[in-house]
């Protein structure tokens, strides 16, 4: 029957008894589950950890850089690592790279959650940060509000004129200066 109908007959469970088939153009249905794929593989999102490296004596210069780096990092949607190395004997003094951690978690607080509380292992101290969607949403939402209040008190203000206007009021002067130059 299927060779009538020019399709395939495609064995669905095999270990039933009796084996269940289905009669389909075998061709179609690869092309079908290739193009799922497809579509359910570019949906999903990849999910990159980027590595910042501080040091517990660093500069208010580098620290202002390297954070506005990770900050570039979250909002591109990508996971931080952040690592404060310590050498020698600065390892007796883990307060100092806490307060590193505990600054770059305040600053970054509006779009970034702690997905790694930070953790002393071995001369590193480690935190990872996570973009956080929904910290991100209410903060654009309160930027779009704010974009629409201005739109909104700018309508308030008279439109400019439009070209014909402009025309017509060119019109009207050139015709009073004409009339004044024939009277006068």
């Amino acid at each position: 029957m299927a060779r009538n109908l020019e399709l395939d007959l495609v064995e669905i469970a095999p270990d039933a008894r009796p084996p269940v088939v289905k009669i389909m153009d075998w061709g179609k249905e690869k092309y079908k589950n290739a193009q799922r794929a497809k579509e359910s593989k570019k949906k999903s999102t990849r999910v990159v950890v980027k590595e910042m490296k501080y040091r517990p004596k660093i500069s208010s210069g580098d620290f202002e850089t390297k954070t506005r780096k990770v900050e570039k990092f979250l909002h591109d949607g990508h996971k931080v690592k952040i690592t404060i190395m310590f050498r020698g004997r600065e390892v007796t003094h883990p307060e100092l790279g806490r307060n590193i951690l505990d600054a770059i978690a305040e600053r970054t607080e509006d779009y970034a959650k702690i997905e790694a509380r930070p953790r002393l292992e071995s001369r590193n101290m480690t935190m990872v940060l996570g973009p956080d969607a929904k910290k991100a949403s209410s903060k654009d939402k309160k930027k779009k509000d704010e974009e629409r209040d201005a739109t909104a008190q700018a309508l308030d203000r008279p439109a400019p004129p439009t070209p014909e206007e402009v025309e017509a009021v060119k019109a009207r002067r050139l015709a009073a200066e004409e009339s004044e130059t024939h009277n006068g």
